[in-house]
């Protein structure tokens, strides 16, 4: 195995992720898996799809993180009448000059938060897909390049459907990760508590953040992450067993209506890598493959009725799908 990683350069990526932890933990308590996927989607240059209950700390997360990199960070609460050019910017008419001027939305931001997609019409939902996919925006004809690096975070609240406009499976495919946050242990909530009643959790982030330079070593160095050809194999069988085969009855097409697309393969070798550099290492291994696997493949599934009728949940299907795939 020949890495392409120096180890000087890993040393510095070390230092760096540690740094992004010590700040980042100065304001949000536990979540180790959300840090963990907010890191991914970083250093992989994906987007993010959070899933939760109101009041895990989603807002205060991408905040924090926004400012352990010097990053800028906007907050976009999604709402019904929100309209695209609200976010992607629109042009104004100065009468002074008698000139349009442009005026740019906060999409343009290093971190940007879109609280409670679902919330948003298709229409304004679908703006967003050119700022994700192409890292631009187009506004009176122009282009505008969104900053590097760029990642957008969105939430959705799973116990509130009035008044939701569900995400159509092209959009979900879209975002890199799909994570699912849980409630604290009460430790954890413990320590919250204990911040925000002394004031601590209220007090700007002490330290030097991390600067954009130093992310953008850290995305170029993500890609530098080797992956074997075992383990690109791996990768292939797992999402290749995603998909029903036409004609072929299985207790899988019972289940899933559509597996996952090539998007899910790329999902899984970009993050790989990018966990690896978080782990410490210049390689992949086949555990970092299985501690994706859930946040990668959730969100890519299309369950059948049969499967929805009778609550089979798509971590389930993960689960037993890991299980026939021969591990390298």
């Amino acid at each position: 195995m020949q890495s392409q990683i120096q180890p000087h350069d890993l040393d510095k990526a070390k230092s760096i992720i540690n740094s992004i932890d010590l700040l980042y933990s100065q304001k949000v308590v536990g979540q180790n898996q959300m840090k963990e996927t907010l890191l991914c989607g970083l250093l992989a240059g994906g987007h993010i799809l959070i899933e939760s209950v109101p009041g895990l700390a989603k807002t205060t997360a991408a905040s924090a993180l926004a400012h352990s990199i010097s990053g800028s960070f906007k907050r976009i609460q999604c709402t019904p009448d929100l309209m695209p050019n609200d976010i992607v910017g629109t042009q104004i008419y100065n009468f002074n000059t008698s000139q349009l001027t442009t005026q740019l939305g906060p999409v343009h931001a290093n971190i940007v938060l879109l609280d409670e997609i679902n919330r948003s019409s298709a229409k304004t939902q679908s703006a967003m897909l050119e700022a994700m996919q192409e890292r631009q925006t187009t506004i009176g004809g122009k282009d505008y390049k969104l900053p590097e690096p760029f990642m957008v975070l969105a939430t959705q609240n799973p116990i509130e459907e009035e008044g939701t406009y569900i995400l159509p499976e092209a959009q979900l495919d879209r975002f890199l990760l799909k994570a699912i946050i849980d409630y604290p242990n009460k430790e954890q909530e413990t320590e919250v508590l204990s911040r925000v009643v002394s004031g601590v959790q209220n007090q700007q982030i002490s330290g030097s953040p991390i600067s954009l330079e130093g992310i953008v070593f850290l995305i170029k160095l993500t890609r530098k992450v080797y992956i074997s050809q075992n383990i690109y194999n791996y990768i292939i069988n797992i999402v290749d067993a995603t998909r029903p085969k036409l004609n072929q009855e299985s207790s899988l097409s019972l289940k899933v209506r559509v597996g996952a697309s090539p998007r899910g393969s790329i999902a899984f070798a970009v993050c790989s890598q990018a966990l690896a550099l978080l782990r410490g290492r210049d390689y992949v291994i086949p555990e970092d493959i299985q501690d994706l696997k859930y946040s990668v493949l959730r969100h890519r599934l299309v369950r059948t009725f049969d499967a929805l009728a009778d609550q089979i949940s798509p971590e389930s299907i993960i689960d037993d799908i890991f299980k026939e795939i021969a591990v390298p």
